[in-house]
């Protein structure tokens, strides 16, 4: 397509992506801006991030610029770092060679390789762009655009697939899945994002072969969930994933409690990821442990409530060795940092120690640092469940709100209505006067 059939104009691309280009051209190699940006582009959106494409290697590409790193194993790639942004360079990839995966091969020597399962897990085979155009997932992900000449090379009829509302798999969809089943995420998070349906022969298999998520690495997967949750359509991601059988390899904790369409366990998930949604869309902050706290929550209780039948733990006790043990099952499929799953717990606590209100220690939970994050929880699980747990949110959202005199006065009223008795705050007894010799 010329620049007259496609209108994509270098306004539309990021300065320090054209800058990239530029140098690889003049330094004699092809450069290509391709997939989503050229994709988003076309769609009248404004991409997040700009990569290129080059028959440079990946080498020769860090002797172009002394801003580059090179990463990856599966895959090498060149980011050339311009402060906040990265412009991600790819070598065109080409198909595999039988010997790449001959047992006589070198070690040293092998460039791809699979698992018994068809995964890729090394892939450094360089092609023509004809050959790398194949190689990409979605049919909208395989359109080139040149800065030579300004035009858009449409190898798999991808824009067919944006007009028709398509995500299409390029290649035969089972295979393409075995190489790397993290495609079947990406399938859902790209037919929610804009607004299509998944083709049909490229919806088929994914049920089947769910389970080769299993195959992931952990630290992957978290990546890949942040970018699936925290879109700004978390709850339409997360049911479509739902529908396609796609959160028990994920959430294999989770997944029991999501049968009834109308449980509470429902609810709750889908009223925190509709808050957060709305937290994204309106540019607040977001955090992912909240989210995984929420996803994790009744595997939680269910935890400690199984503990205590079993076992006779009080539950404190009970509930502190069920939450260690749901997060260590749960990073054995998605790597949660310990900079969030910290917080995950602190959350969990504070469920605990909020219906603990009376005297000092209602002031006290006001000072600690994950109080909001630990009432707005709170807040969703009485929405949801209603009851005592709604009042006990409602009651938290007075009290912090209230100015100190009101405050003393709630407590006093709480006080008055437990009569003093189980959970009120408990009278010191007086030692008896020690008594002298002469008394």
């Amino acid at each position: 397509m010329t620049r007259g059939e496609h209108g994509i104009s270098r306004e539309d691309i990021s300065a320090n992506a054209l800058k990239v280009m530029y140098r690889l051209n003049g330094a004699g190699f092809e450069s290509y801006l391709v997939g989503g940006c050229v994709r988003d582009i076309l769609m009248g959106h404004e991409p997040k991030d700009f990569d290129v494409a080059t028959n440079a290697t990946p080498e020769q590409i860090k002797g172009l610029f002394k801003n580059c790193r090179l990463i990856g194993r599966r895959f090498r790639l060149a980011h050339i770092v311009f402060g906040r942004e990265i412009i991600e360079v790819a070598t065109f990839r080409g198909h595999h060679q039988e010997s790449d995966e001959d047992e006589n091969v070198p070690k040293a020597k092998v460039v791809a390789k699979r698992d018994s399962h068809g995964q890729l897990v090394r892939d450094n085979v360089f092609g023509s762009i004809e050959e790398d155009a194949e190689r990409r997932d979605f049919t909208f992900n395989a359109m080139y655009y040149s800065v030579a000449d300004f035009t858009v090379t449409d190898f798999a009829n991808g824009l067919a697939a944006i007009e028709k509302r398509e995500v299409e798999l390029i290649g035969d969809p089972e295979t393409r899945y075995r190489e790397d089943p993290v495609r079947m995420l990406r399938a859902v998070r790209f037919a929610v994002k804009l607004g299509m349906r998944i083709e049909e022969k490229t919806a088929e298999p994914i049920k089947p072969l769910a389970n080769l998520l299993q195959n992931i690495p952990p630290a992957r997967l978290f990546e890949e969930t942040l970018k699936l949750f925290l879109s700004g359509k978390g709850e339409e991601t997360f049911l479509m994933l739902h529908e396609y059988g796609l959160i028990e390899p994920l959430f294999p904790q989770l997944a029991p409690f999501l049968k009834d369409e109308n449980s509470r366990e429902m609810q709750f998930v889908r009223r925190v990821l509709a808050n957060t949604d709305e937290r994204i869309n309106s540019n607040q902050r977001v955090t992912p442990a909240f989210l995984y706290a929420a996803l994790l929550w009744y595997p939680v209780e269910e935890q400690s409530q199984r503990l205590q039948s079993e076992s006779g733990l009080n539950a404190h006790d009970a509930f502190n060795i069920a939450s260690g043990e749901v997060i260590s099952r749960q990073t054995q499929r998605i790597m949660i940092p310990k900079r969030f799953s910290t917080v995950v717990r602190d959350i969990w606590i504070l469920q605990q120690r909020l219906p603990k209100r009376f005297g000092r220690r209602a002031f006290q939970l006001l000072t600690h640092p994950k109080f909001r994050a630990g009432y707005d929880f709170l807040l969703v699980r009485g929405q949801v469940e209603g009851g005592d747990l709604l009042e006990l949110a409602q009651w938290w959202t007075h009290f912090q709100h209230a100015d100190n005199g009101k405050q003393k006065g709630m407590l006093n009223a709480l006080r008055k209505s437990e009569g003093g008795g189980k959970g009120g705050p408990r009278k010191r007894k007086r030692k008896p006067a020690k008594r002298g010799p002469d008394a």
